[in-house]
């Protein structure tokens, strides 16, 4: 699951009060920057299990650039999934990045499962998971949509491929 800064925290509150598809979850990882623990924590708290902090899930290294204006961060974007093999500007590349998460979540899933993982991250790295679990070359088009962030994908830990394509994080709230 990945959240956006905008509506976080009321969208954290409600998913906290109405767990719907999160409901046999039993472990919550995320990765050790802010904006994933503040999501991940109430989460955690409301399913009752401890929070498990993975600094090797942080988003793609952009330290090179900092911030960007939203429209020079795009171009950089469309960049950084158009050539993942190379570093734009500085960033890690998208192949080393998605080597990393796909590590982690592996290392997480391994050994035997009682009930789902959630796992907390980023757009730039989910979409790199998503596209490594669907066979999928790096491709941007498999990104979150306009605006990105509050969007989650579920993927079956068995066979590792996802179930759909990113959905918004209100279709968690509903029963599974």
């Amino acid at each position: 699951m990945l959240v956006a800064e905008p509506g976080r925290p009321r969208m954290c509150a409600a998913l906290a009060t109405r767990l719907g598809a999160l409901s046999g979850t039993r472990r919550v990882v995320s990765s050790d920057e802010t904006k994933a623990i503040e999501t991940a924590s109430p989460l955690a708290r409301a399913l009752g299990v401890t929070l498990e902090i993975r600094p090797k899930m942080h988003e793609n290294d952009r330290s090179a650039t900092g911030f960007l204006p939203p429209s020079e961060f795009e171009t950089v974007a469309d960049q950084f999934f158009a050539e993942p093999t190379k570093s734009v500007r500085g960033w890690e590349t998208a192949e080393d990045a998605q080597r990393r998460i796909v590590t982690e979540v592996e290392a997480c899933l391994a050994g035997p499962q009682e009930g789902d993982v959630l796992v907390v991250g980023h757009g730039g790295v989910g979409t790199l998971l998503f596209c490594a679990l669907s066979g999928s070359g790096i491709d941007r088009c498999f990104d979150q949509g306009p605006g990105g962030g509050g969007c989650w994908f579920a993927f079956d830990a068995q066979d590792r491929m996802p179930r759909r394509g990113w959905q918004p994080m209100e279709a968690l709230m509903i029963d599974a």
